[in-house]
């Protein structure tokens, strides 16, 4: 097939699907004007979604209803301009059949056909163009604003995740310095004044203080490299990784996990920081006697949320929340925290991606 040919059923076939969407997108705005004027937020939001898929996903919310108002004359020019075509086709066949059944009066029919034909075919690809620059104009502004704004979005989280991890390593520095460091300094110390001692009961009680300090700079050693990363949620899972944080924790924790899939590393990296976060803020800030941990799947993502029956309070510009809606942020997810004086708080972790 010449190419030319080829590029005319292309944009034959455009217009058809132009007429049709515009169309579609009349039906829209007539019947959904209601709701765009006074109906609720989520129905509105609905409608502008519609919209966006008419548009072939172009654009979102007003861009795409201003661009389907605009799109209804030229689609419907489209339309006549290949119904043109189809009818002058009709009439030009008229020479070649029409003239052994009607005679020669089909004649003036057939050329007056085959001149709506040749208007027509040139202007099908000229009708595609009006509509693509149409397109061009409306949604155009509308995609660079958007991808404006999603390399801002992009700019801050990045911004965002530089300093929570910046927060994060300053945080591990002082738990090093103020635990595990000053217990082996005890340890030393404690070595040191057994290794100079005579009395061997009082020998045999500074070993004993030195083993126990041994053991309780190893636990907070294995704590700060639980907090770093745990090797579970890598061994066994995220599922796994939370119920060690719900076994851990030093005061009830019920987890609902209801994931009928594993999330990517990332996304359960983000859940389990959030979860042990909200739980570790729980037992030693919010004086809570129980906590719940509720995680689920939903369409477009999961959810993981952290509740607690404690004083409330909690700050979520505060760094250890501020740092965990960052990481949040860095997969387009969303945290939100529910804490009001006297309890109870409520953290929400949204996530696109499950």
């Amino acid at each position: 097939m010449p190419a030319a040919v080829s590029r005319w059923l292309s944009a034959a076939g455009l217009l058809a699907a132009g007429t049709v969407s515009a169309l579609a997108g009349a039906a829209l705005l007539v019947l959904a004007s209601p709701v765009l004027l006074a109906g609720p937020d989520v129905a509105r939001r609905a409608v502008h979604r519609v919209a966006g898929r008419l548009t072939g996903g172009g654009a979102d919310g007003p861009a795409a209803l201003r661009f389907l108002a605009l799109r209804l004359p030229v689609g419907l020019l489209g339309g006549l301009v290949l119904l043109a075509a189809l009818v002058g086709a009709v009439y030009a066949s008229l020479l070649v059949w029409g003239v052994w059944l009607f005679g020669w009066s089909v004649v003036p029919s057939g050329f007056g056909g085959m001149l709506l034909l040749f208007l027509a075919v040139h202007g099908v690809p000229a009708v595609a163009r009006l509509e693509a620059g149409l397109a061009q104009r409306v949604l155009g502004d509308e995609a660079r604003a958007a991808l404006e704004r999603r390399i801002d979005e992009l700019a801050t989280s990045r911004a965002g995740v530089v300093e929570a991890v910046h927060e994060e390593r300053r945080r591990i520095e002082r738990d090093l310095h103020d635990g595990v460091q000053q217990r082996i300094v005890a340890l030393g110390v404690l070595l040191g004044r057994a290794g100079r001692g005579a009395d061997r009961e009082r020998t045999l009680d500074l070993v004993g203080q030195a083993q126990r300090e041994a053991a309780q700079a190893l636990a907070e050693l294995r704590e700060v490299a639980w907090r770093v990363y745990p090797a579970v949620l890598d061994e066994a899972g995220l599922e796994a990784a939370l119920e060690a944080v719900a076994e851990r924790a030093t005061l009830p924790v019920t987890l609902e996990y209801a994931l009928a899939s594993t999330p990517e590393r990332h996304a359960a990296a983000v859940v389990y920081f959030v979860v042990s976060e909200a739980v570790t803020n729980a037992v030693k800030h919010a004086g809570a006697s129980r906590v719940t941990i509720r995680v689920a799947g939903h369409p477009a993502g999961l959810t993981a949320t952290v509740g607690d029956d404690g004083t409330g309070g909690a700050d979520p510009a505060g760094g250890g929340l501020l740092g965990l809606a960052r990481r949040a942020a860095a997969l387009d997810g969303r945290l939100r925290v529910d804490s009001p004086a006297g309890g109870p708080t409520t953290l929400e972790l949204e996530l696109p991606c499950a």
